[in-house]
């Protein structure tokens, strides 16, 4: 695996061009991020700057374009009011998370975040649009962020509404509908958040003085920021690393998907979390957001012909060249402004094609997705997601359970007809309530293996039993020690029990939980004939 991603020059007119594309989108984003986070617009666009550099030096996406993000800002903005007593520890956190995202990538558990039900994805990233538009409807009526999370918001919001700053609803209502209604073709030459960025600034300089701005913002270069650990506080701040760094990876992951399906190219999931994680590290050594892959700036960096690791590059140079000669301006953007671009990135950030189709879609999905949409929003992130995903996997098994149960069939049809031979048939029918043969076929597991013991029925009339094993792909433990229940029961019934057909792995399963003992090795055989025959040589013929 490549350690850095060396420049290349065989696309560079593209990647300058999707670069500085990408680093206009994300400057006004940049910006909004960081008030929303808590720490202060100069983090967001650090945060932009710095992580967009090092996810692209080292990352395994070469087209994508990486800084903060909703879901991201969002987990940020908890972090710095959970630990704002606590100066230094919430981007100590931020480093704590970028060094998880390290781990995930050694360790290659990117290949693992396809596995999360695509409900349990829609209901969280939907609830993160909810909460960010939630959290900005107070700045957009003039008004400070709230402090108390989204029940603050709410509780607070019908007494702001009561008391609106006008000016700087105004300002804000107009960013808001530059960034809805610009039409494509100007969007695609000048993107909407600047647009929007650029005429609501004017707007508040000209004829609006009463609508709040940034105020006085730090210039030059961020300060190292010295990581900052309470003994107290640590498994606190494991935690919240861990929602950074999990959020991250789908984050990323799921952008760099898209921008597979773009490019017709194939990301690398370990090296994407590696690169993704120095980023992250290295924000928080200098007091920036975390970031994450950004799906809109990653769409306009290759449309605008960015195929390479140096746009990501240049898109975080481009940044910093802005930051360093215009800072002081940016003390003059309004407040609302950014509330207006954000609510339209909440907005997106819904996921609407899958609520538009909660009435044809399967019953179970739509609840577990507003299950996990509503915890997202009222409770917390990483318990919506741990719920989602602990439920999703709990109804996968019971549908794998059933299936499994079905592929169980007996040779007197009460489970379904088993397909026999013509020998076969005509030994059964020479002893028809006095051999049961059941036939086990596909993987048999701990979700089936309560079921499988109910649903055999064992009765005196019976002479022997017949478990055909030969199309059994897997057993796992518990399935293994089903059988041995099956066979505990026969026995004590003074049922003789006969294993037909067992795969290498399945035989190599049982035969190490000792459910093998149990059987004589005679009345182990490898076609279904076989143990038909022998059973029946103990037998007398009904006719």
């Amino acid at each position: 695996m490549k350690i850095v991603n060396l420049p290349r020059f065989d696309n560079i007119r593209g990647d300058i061009y999707g670069g500085l594309t990408a680093a206009v989108v994300a400057l006004p984003l940049a910006l909004a991020f960081g008030v929303a986070s808590g720490a202060g617009p100069m983090a967001g666009l650090y945060g932009a700057i710095i992580v967009g550099f090092f996810a692209s030096l080292f990352g395994g996406t070469p087209s994508q374009i990486s800084g903060p993000t909703g879901p991201m800002t969002v987990v940020m903005a908890l972090i710095v009011i959970q630990y704002a007593g606590h100066p230094g520890i919430a981007f100590t956190v931020v480093m704590m998370g970028g060094l998880f995202q390290i781990l995930f990538g050694i360790l290659r558990l990117g290949q693992f975040i396809g596995l999360v039900p695509f409900t349990v994805i829609s209901g969280f990233m939907s609830g993160i649009g909810v909460i960010i538009i939630i959290l900005q409807l107070p700045q957009l009526l003039g008004h400070p962020a709230p402090s108390g999370g989204i029940i603050g918001a709410l509780v607070d919001l019908p007494s702001i509404a009561a008391a609106i700053n006008w000016q700087a609803f105004l300002c804000g209502a107009v960013a808001l509908a530059i960034v809805i209604f610009t039409p494509p073709r100007i969007n695609r030459k000048m993107p909407s958040p600047l647009i929007a960025l650029v005429a609501g600034t004017t707007l508040v300089w000209l004829m609006l003085p009463d609508a709040p701005i940034l105020g006085d913002i730090p210039t030059g270069l961020p300060a190292l920021q010295a990581p900052a650990f309470s003994w107290t506080l640590l498994p606190e701040m494991i935690v919240s690393a861990l929602v950074l760094a999990l959020l991250g990876t789908i984050d990323s992951l799921l952008t760099s998907l898209i921008a597979d399906n773009i490019t017709r190219t194939h990301h690398e999931p370990e090296r994407e979390l590696v690169g993704q994680g120095i980023g992250n590290l290295v924000a928080g050594l200098f007091g920036a957001i975390p970031g994450a892959g950004a799906t809109m700036r990653t769409v306009v960096n290759i449309r605008a012909g960015g195929l390479t690791a140096l746009s990501g590059m240049i898109h975080a140079l481009v940044l910093l060249a802005v930051v360093l000669g215009l800072g002081p301006l940016a003390g003059h953007i309004p407040h609302a402004v950014l509330a207006g671009i954000l609510i339209k990135v909440g907005f997106d950030i819904i996921d609407w094609s899958y609520l538009r189709k909660v009435r044809r879609a399967p019953r179970i999905g739509v609840v577990l997705m507003f299950v996990v949409l509503g915890l997202t929003v009222f409770v917390d992130l990483i318990i919506a997601v741990t719920v989602g995903i602990i439920a999703a996997s709990l109804l996968f098994v019971k549908r794998m359970s059933d299936l499994q149960l079905q592929n169980i069939q007996a040779a007197d049809g009460t489970l379904g007809e088993v397909p026999m031979t013509a020998d076969e048939r005509a030994i059964l029918d020479r002893h028809p309530q006095s051999i049961l043969l059941y036939s086990f076929s596909g993987p048999v597991s701990f979700g089936a293996a309560k079921g499988m013991t109910k649903k055999l029925l064992l009765g005196e009339r019976r002479k022997a039993l017949i478990l055909d094993l030969s199309d059994v792909t897997h057993i796992d433990t518990s399935g293994a020690f089903a059988i041995e229940d099956i066979i505990v029961k026969a026995r004590d019934l003074s049922l003789p029990v006969y294993l037909v057909g067992m795969r290498a792995p399945v035989q190599n399963i049982l035969q190490r939980l000792e459910v093998l003992n149990l059987v004589s090795a005679k009345h182990c055989h490898v076609t279904r004939l076989e143990a038909l025959r022998t059973a029946a040589e103990t037998i007398p013929d009904v006719s």
